[in-house]
């Protein structure tokens, strides 16, 4: 795995487009909770203190892809900029559904006049995709479920003698059948490589097999938290900005295990059948939401860290509670120490297949 080194830069703040936006509206889509709030604060407010526009917004990321997919095919695009993961991006931008960034062009240099083509971390930018966040899915428990100490490691979870109690998991393929050969002792690095054969996949769902019956299974942000504070799971994946968010502003008792963490790139699509008027307020937006400044910024409200390497080292405080958000960060080398970075390429080529055979193996 490939990674540029996170480089140093000062903190300064980007100058403003030079096309400045005339006042209208934006329609924007992201998935809710404690990460559109982010959004709301680190890029919405500003932007429209700054130009005037309004922003409205849609949580409907969870279902991005379909729902781009038949506006197009309706010829009714009535979303102008929706927060995607990478996977799903790529797949949209084949299909034709969103427009291609000459990232260069629309987006804001860093500070030091690097151009965001070298600035954004490597492996980060697509063709037809902005990149926001890094963040992490990954297991977390209720400290209360176990008083002699929690799972450590993804084996661990697939441990219901040593730690008994219900697993939730997300409602998907995706990251379940790559923990599930982690659990059966595949290494992180060699997991796509045993998962794109017949013989991988078929290792991967009997290992499900074994947790099956222990499983409740979520489909939105949200429920993961609940159902740990409720105590209707007592280990369970979900996003770690939802998991921090429960720590410190709900004093929730849950730790976050952070071995085999799957960390992925979420960002900035844009649909297609735009008119040239809309697309450049669209293109402002981004501009100003996407620079150096407002990336650090975001990080002061949730524990995702920033897509552009000259944001890092501008991550400083939690805006509500003061906690210094650096140890937060997925990227951060004690946590990061076993991650697996999440091969968009692998299910944008497998996706389908695997969430076919996913949901036929969940109604069996």
């Amino acid at each position: 795995m490939k990674r540029k080194t996170l480089l140093l830069a000062a903190a300064a703040v980007l100058p403003a487009a030079a096309a400045v936006a005339q006042e209208g509206s934006l329609t924007i889509v992201s998935w809710g909770g404690a990460y559109s709030m982010s959004q709301q604060k680190a890029y919405h407010e500003p932007y429209t203190d700054k130009t005037g526009t309004r922003i409205l917004t849609q949580d409907e990321s969870a279902n991005a892809l379909a729902g781009i997919r038949s506006q197009v095919d309706a010829g009714n695009v009535t979303w102008d900029v929706v927060d995607m993961l990478q996977a799903d991006a790529q797949r949209a931008c084949d299909e034709g559904l969103i427009m291609q960034i000459p990232h260069d062009e629309w987006l804001a240099e860093a500070p030091d006049g690097t151009p965001p083509s070298d600035d954004f971390i490597e492996g980060t930018l697509g063709e037809c995709f902005i990149p926001q966040i890094l963040y992490a899915t990954m297991f977390a428990y209720n400290e209360e479920a176990f008083p002699d100490g929690g799972p450590q490691t993804v084996a661990d979870i697939w441990d219901l003698e040593a730690f008994p109690g219900t697993r939730s998991l997300q409602k998907i393929p995706q990251k379940n059948l790559e923990w599930a050969l982690i659990a059966d002792g595949v290494p992180g690095d060699e997991v796509y490589d045993v998962l794109a054969t017949q013989e991988g996949q078929d290792r991967a769902f009997a290992k499900l097999d074994e947790i099956k019956d222990n499983v409740i299974w979520w489909s939105e942000g949200a429920q993961p938290p609940q159902m740990l504070a409720d105590k209707e799971a007592v280990i369970a994946t979900a996003y770690n900005g939802r998991i921090f968010n429960a720590q410190v502003s709900e004093d929730q008792p849950f730790q976050i295990m952070w071995d085999g963490q799957m960390f992925e790139v979420d960002g900035w699509v844009v649909p297609v059948e735009k008119s040239d008027e809309q697309l450049e307020l669209i293109k402002d937006y981004l501009y100003f939401a996407t620079d150096t400044q407002r990336l650090a910024d975001q990080a002061k409200y949730i524990p995702y860290a920033p897509a552009r390497q000259s944001s890092v080292p501008m991550v400083s405080t939690h805006e509500e509670t003061g906690v210094e958000m650096q140890p937060h960060m997925p990227t951060t080398e004690k946590n990061f120490q076993n991650a697996v970075q999440f091969n968009t390429d692998f299910w944008a080529d497998y996706g389908d297949l695997l969430e076919e055979r996913f949901n036929a193996w969940l109604a069996q």
